[in-house]
């Protein structure tokens, strides 16, 4: 099986992994191969949700272009509500 080669944007690379260091780029990857939810996000973006089990099991939301693997922004996401 061939991985799937990720990019990041200038945004994640300056702005997001400055403003949240503890962000890991293997977390972001891990999320997009294997999300609990994924949705369309405006300006031709996605959003793609999942746990990180090595912060505590908290739930982040990944950004990524329309190509869904250009990773441009990452956040824990406080508010996300899982559909059962």
């Amino acid at each position: 099986m061939v991985k799937k080669q990720y990019l990041f944007t200038e945004y994640f690379e300056c702005e997001v992994l400055r403003k949240r260091p503890y962000i890991k780029k293997e977390w972001c990857e891990k999320i997009i191969d294997n999300p609990l939810k994924v949705e369309p996000q405006e300006h031709n973006r996605f959003r793609f949700w999942g746990i990180v089990d090595e912060f505590e099991g908290k739930v982040f939301r990944v950004i990524t272009l329309c190509d869904k693997r250009t990773i441009h922004n990452a956040f824990p996401d406080r508010g996300f509500k899982h559909e059962t």
